[in-house]
């Protein structure tokens, strides 16, 4: 599976949803002037990353034949 380059873009993508969550919830966290200019639009990037993620999870599946 590991060895499935379509696997390894939905890892990253899954990754990449991961980090901007992680950036998010720090400025949430601390507040401050980062948070105020920039929570909108991590969430942002949030949604629109978190939706590539899931077509690409979803296209795999549909790639390799689903659950059997």
């Amino acid at each position: 599976m590991f060895d499935d380059p379509l696997f390894t873009i939905v890892v990253i993508a899954v990754f990449v949803v991961l980090v901007i969550l992680m950036i998010g919830l720090g400025g949430f966290a601390a507040g401050g002037d980062f948070n105020k200019k920039n929570s909108n639009k991590l969430m942002r990037y949030r949604i629109i990353a978190q939706a590539v993620a899931v077509a690409l999870i979803l296209g795999f599946i549909w790639l390799r034949g689903g659950p059997n």
